[in-house]
C-alpha cells in the first residue's frame, strides 16, 4: 500500500466515523413540509410614520414573536426575508385562522374622551387618532379638532375627542375573570409612570360630567373600533381620576376573547402593517407519508443502482457501491451538523443525488477500462490510477455545473426549493469525497491484491466492456452528417413549441397567486358531487379535481381563511369528516413575483454556464452546450403542457437540474474531444468528435442508468408529492442525454466550420520539462532490471 492510499483510507475512515457519531447524536431539522403546521410569508407595508425598511421590519418581527409565543405554538421560527418581509414557521398549526388574525392586527390601541352622541360618519374631516407608541402633541384636557365618530358596543355612534393616551404607554395587561361584580372576564391595564398620570388625567376629566352622560365615558378603540367604552364610576370625584392599576376594559367577553385582547395590547403595536402573501399548510400525514415513501424510493433505487454497478464493474463495481453507502452516511450527517432545514424538494434532492454520486466512479472506471485496453501490459494499479489522473478534468467540470445549478436554485428559488438547492450542493461534494477518496482508497487496496490481479476478469476494469466493444466492432459514424441530428432535435423543440401554445403551460398557484387546498373525506365523493356541494356554496368558480387516493383538490381565485372554512364545510355535507391534507395561498402580486423570478432564474442559468463553459473550452463547444440546454429546457416545458401536469416552483428546481445535468454530460464529451484533438491536431474535427462520442457512450449510459433506477423508484413509491418532481427529472435525463451528444456536439461542428481558432494545444504532461523526456514509472516497479 503506497502512502498516498494510507492518506486517503485514514481519512476517509475519520470522516466516516465522525459521520457515524453525528448520526447516532443528532436529529435531522425537518421543514414543515415534513413534519406538518403552517407557513406565511408576511409582506411589511409602509405606514404614516414609517417605511418598510430592514429596522421598522425587525421590530415588527419582534412584535410579531411576542404575539405567537403568547399563542403557545410550539418552537415557532421567525425571520426576515430581504429588507421588508418576514417569514413564520408555525410547526402542527392545521388550521391557520387565529394565528393569521392575531398576525394581521396593527393592535393601534388609543384611548379617547367622549364629547357626546355622534352621527355615524365614515370620519370627521381631519381626524386622525395618535399612532400608537406616540404621544398627543395636544396637551392633555385641550381639543385641537375632532376625533373621530365611531359606533360603541352597542352600535351608538359616539363622537370622540382626539387620542390622549395610546398602547405604547400601557406596561401590562391581564386578562380575567371577575366573579365578585358579575362583569365575566376582563382585561385589567397598568400604564407607565407618565402614561399613568395622562390616564388619571382623563378619567378625572370625565367624571366631571353627569351620571349616565355620554361624556362621563372613556372610549377605548383598537384598530379604529371601539372595544370598551366605560362610565367613569360615580365614586369618583370630578378631576380626582383613577390611578393607573384599577383600569378593567369590560365587554362581554369570552375567554379567548379577553386572552387576545390582552396579547394584542401587551404585545403592542406593530411598528408597520402587514399582509400574508403566502401561506402554505401541510398535514401531518401527508410530511409522514412522504418521509415514508421517499426512504422506501431511496433504499430500492440505491439497491438497484449498487447491483447495476456491480454488474458492470464486478469487484470494483462493488467497491464503489460501499462507496456509495459511505457517500449516504457523510451526505446525511453533513445535512444534520450544519442545521440544514429538510423540506421535502431537499429530500427528493438527497434522494437523487445517491443515482448522481456514481457519476464520477463510472468516469474513472471507463478511464481506465481505455488505459488498460490501450496498454495491456501495464499493471491493475497503473491503470487505475491514470483512470483516476484522465477523469479528473471532466469530475471537477461536471460537479461544477452541477455547483452552478444548486447554488441558482438556492439564491433565486423560494420557500422549500431554497432545501432541495443546499442538499444537492452537499450531495455533490459528498460524491466527490466519496469517489476520490472512499472509492479510490478501496480500489487501489484491491488493485495491489494479488488474487486481483491474476484474475483480473474479476476486477471490472481489465475490458473494454461490452457496450465499448460493440462500438469498436460497429465503428458508427455518427457525426458524418451533423446538420441531420440538428433536424431531429429542431423537429423536437417544434413539437415541444406546439404543445406550448395548442394546450397550454398549466401553471401552478404559486406562479398565478390563488389558493389551492387538498382534503381528505372519510366517504368517497368524486369529483361531480364536489364540484355541485361547492357551487351550492357559492364556489362556482372554483376548479375541482382529483389528487391522490381519493383526496380532492380544489383550486381557486382570491380565498381567505374564512372562506376555506365555508369551502370545507361544503365538502363535509357530502363526503362526511374533511381533513385538510395541504394548503396553498399566494398572493397575486407574489405570483407575479415568483413568475419573474423563475423567468430570472432560468435566463441567468443559461448566461452563467455559458460562461462558464466559454472560459473552460472553446467558444463553440460552450455555443452547443448551451444549444443543447435550451432544447432541454423547452422540449420538458412542451412535455408538461402536452401532458397536462403543473408548471410550479418544484417544476423550477427539476428544470434548473436538469440543466446542470445536460451541461454535466456536455462537458465529458467535450472534455474527450479537446484531450483528443490537441494529440492529433491535424485530423478534421468531424472525425475527432466521432472518435470521443463513441469512447464517452458507455459512461453516458451508465451513469443515467443510475439516476433512472432512483427517479423511477421516487416516481413509482414517492407519492403525489414527488411524482411530477420524479416525472419532470425523468424526462430531462432522458432527453439531455440525447441532446448533450446529438445536440451539442453537431451544433458545435456546424459553428467550427466557421471558426478559424486553431485546435487546442496538447497538454503538458506532469513533471516534463522542456528539452526531457521523463517516462513515468509504474508504481510497483522497484526500478530492478534483469
Amino acid at each position: 500500500m503506497t502512502r498516498a492510499t494510507t492518506v486517503r483510507a485514514v481519512l476517509a475512515a475519520a470522516v466516516l466515523l465522525v459521520s457515524v457519531l453525528i448520526t447516532l447524536t443528532m436529529s435531522p431539522r425537518l421543514g414543515l413540509d415534513l413534519q406538518g403546521g403552517t407557513r406565511m410569508v408576511l409582506q411589511a407595508k409602509d405606514s404614516d410614520t414609517a417605511k418598510a425598511d430592514r429596522d421598522s421590519t425587525d421590530r415588527t418581527l419582534e412584535v410579531l414573536r411576542q404575539r405567537i409565543d403568547s399563542l403557545g405554538v410550539a418552537e415557532p421560527t421567525l425571520t426576515r426575508s430581504g429588507e421588508d418581509r418576514i417569514i413564520v414557521e408555525l410547526p402542527d398549526v392545521q388550521d391557520p385562522r387565529k394565528a393569521a388574525e392575531v398576525i394581521g392586527r396593527t393592535a393601534q390601541l388609543s384611548f379617547h374622551a367622549v364629547q357626546g352622541q355622534g352621527t355615524p360618519t365614515e370620519q370627521k374631516p381631519g381626524a386622525s387618532g395618535t399612532p400608537s407608541g406616540e404621544k398627543p402633541d395636544t396637551p392633555t384636557g385641550e381639543k385641537s379638532g375632532d376625533g373621530p365618530t365611531l359606533p360603541d358596543e352597542q352600535g351608538r355612534a359616539l363622537d370622540l375627542g382626539p387620542a390622549r393616551l395610546s398602547g405604547a404607554g400601557v406596561k401590562d395587561a391581564t386578562a380575567a375573570f371577575d366573579a365578585q361584580q358579575g362583569a365575566g372576564w376582563t382585561v385589567s391595564l397598568d400604564f407607565h409612570k407618565d402614561a399613568g398620570r395622562d390616564w388619571t388625567r382623563l378619567t378625572g376629566e370625565a367624571a366631571c360630567h353627569p351620571v349616565q352622560d355620554d361624556r362621563r365615558r372613556v372610549a377605548i378603540v383598537l384598530d379604529e373600533q371601539i372595544i370598551s367604552s366605560p362610565q367613569v364610576s360615580p365614586s369618583v370625584a370630578c378631576n380626582a381620576g383613577l390611578p393607573s392599576g384599577s383600569t378593567q376594559i369590560t365587554g362581554s367577553f369570552s375567554a379567548d376573547e379577553a386572552r387576545e385582547l390582552a396579547l394584542l395590547i401587551k404585545g403592542g403595536a406593530l411598528p408597520l402593517p402587514v399582509e400574508i402573501v403566502e401561506q402554505r399548510t401541510v398535514g401531518p400525514t401527508l410530511g409522514a407519508a412522504a418521509i415514508d415513501a421517499s426512504a422506501r424510493a431511496a433504499l430500492i433505487g440505491a439497491a438497484a443502482t449498487a447491483l447495476f454497478i456491480t454488474i458492470v464493474y464486478r469487484l470494483f463495481g462493488a467497491l464503489a457501491a460501499v462507496a456509495l453507502g459511505a457517500y449516504g452516511l457523510i451526505s446525511y450527517a453533513a445535512l444534520v451538523a450544519l442545521g440544514v432545514t429538510l423540506t421535502l424538494p431537499g429530500l427528493a434532492g438527497f434522494v437523487l443525488a445517491i443515482g448522481m454520486a456514481v457519476d464520477a466512479n463510472v468516469l474513472v472506471f471507463e478511464r481506465a477500462r481505455e488505459e488498460h485496453t490501450q496498454h495491456p501490459g501495464r499493471s491493475l494499479r497503473s491503470s487505475l490510477t491514470a483512470g483516476f489522473r484522465g477523469a479528473w478534468s471532466a469530475v471537477a467540470d461536471s460537479n461544477v455545473t452541477t455547483l452552478i445549478a444548486a447554488g441558482l436554485l438556492f439564491f433565486l428559488g423560494s420557500g422549500p426549493v431554497k432545501g432541495f438547492g443546499v442538499t444537492l450542493a452537499i450531495g455533490v461534494l459528498a460524491s466527490m469525497f466519496s469517489a476520490l477518496v472512499i472509492a479510490r482508497a478501496l480500489t487501489e487496496i484491491a488493485a495491489g491484491s494479488r488474487f486481483v490481479g491474476d484474475y483480473r476478469g474479476v476486477n471490472g476494469i481489465s475490458g473494454p466492456g461490452r457496450v465499448r466493444t460493440w462500438l469498436n466492432r460497429r465503428d458508427p459514424q455518427l457525426m458524418r452528417s451533423p446538420r441531420r441530428w440538428l433536424l431531429i432535435s429542431s423537429a423536437l423543440v417544434a413539437v415541444a413549441v406546439l404543445g406550448i401554445f395548442v394546450r397550454g403551460v398549466n401553471l401552478g398557484v404559486e406562479f398565478t397567486g390563488g389558493r389551492l387546498v387538498e382534503y381528505s373525506t372519510s366517504r368517497p365523493v368524486d369529483v361531480e358531487q364536489a364540484r355541485t356541494a361547492l357551487a351550492g356554496a357559492g364556489f362556482g368558480d372554483a376548479e375541482v379535481t382529483t389528487a391522490g387516493a381519493g383526496d380532492i383538490s380544489v383550486r381557486t381565485g382570491k380565498l381567505d381563511n374564512d372562506g376555506e372554512h365555508a369551502l370545507r364545510a361544503a365538502l363535509a355535507e357530502e363526503g362526511g369528516k374533511t381533513t385538510k391534507v395541504r394548503d396553498e395561498l399566494i398572493g397575486p402580486s407574489l405570483g407575479d413575483e415568483l413568475r419573474r423570478n423563475a423567468l430570472i432564474a432560468l435566463g441567468i442559468a443559461v448566461l452563467v454556464q455559458l460562461a462558464y463553459l466559454a472560459a473552460r473550452f472553446r467558444w463553440t463547444f460552450a455555443v452547443g452546450s448551451v444549444a443543447a440546454l435550451v432544447h432541454d429546457v423547452i422540449v420538458l416545458v412542451g412535455a408538461f403542457a402536452w401532458l397536462g401536469r403543473t408548471v410550479d416552483g418544484i417544476f423550477l428546481a427539476a428544470l434548473l437540474t436538469v440543466i446542470g445535468y445536460s451541461v454535466n454530460d456536455s462537458v465529458v464529451v467535450f472534455d474527450r474531444v479537446r484531450e483528443l484533438w490537441a494529440k492529433a491536431r491535424r485530423t478534421p474535427v468531424a472525425e475527432v468528435a466521432n472518435r470521443a462520442v463513441l469512447q464517452t457512450v458507455p459512461r453516458t449510459l451508465n451513469t443515467g442508468m443510475g439516476a433512472l433506477f432512483i427517479l423511477t423508484a421516487l416516481a413509482v413509491l414517492g407519492g403525489d408529492s414527488l411524482a411530477d418532481f420524479a416525472l419532470a427529472l425523468l424526462i430531462g435525463i432522458c432527453v439531455g442525454t440525447y441532446s448533450s451528444v446529438m445536440t451539442a456536439v453537431p451544433a458545435a461542428l456546424v459553428l467550427e466550420r466557421s471558426s478559424k481558432a486553431p485546435p487546442p494545444a496538447r497538454k503538458r504532461a506532469p513533471g516534463r520539462r522542456s528539452g526531457t523526456r521523463t517516462a513515468r514509472r509504474d508504481p510497483l516497479d522497484n526500478g530492478a532490471r534483469v
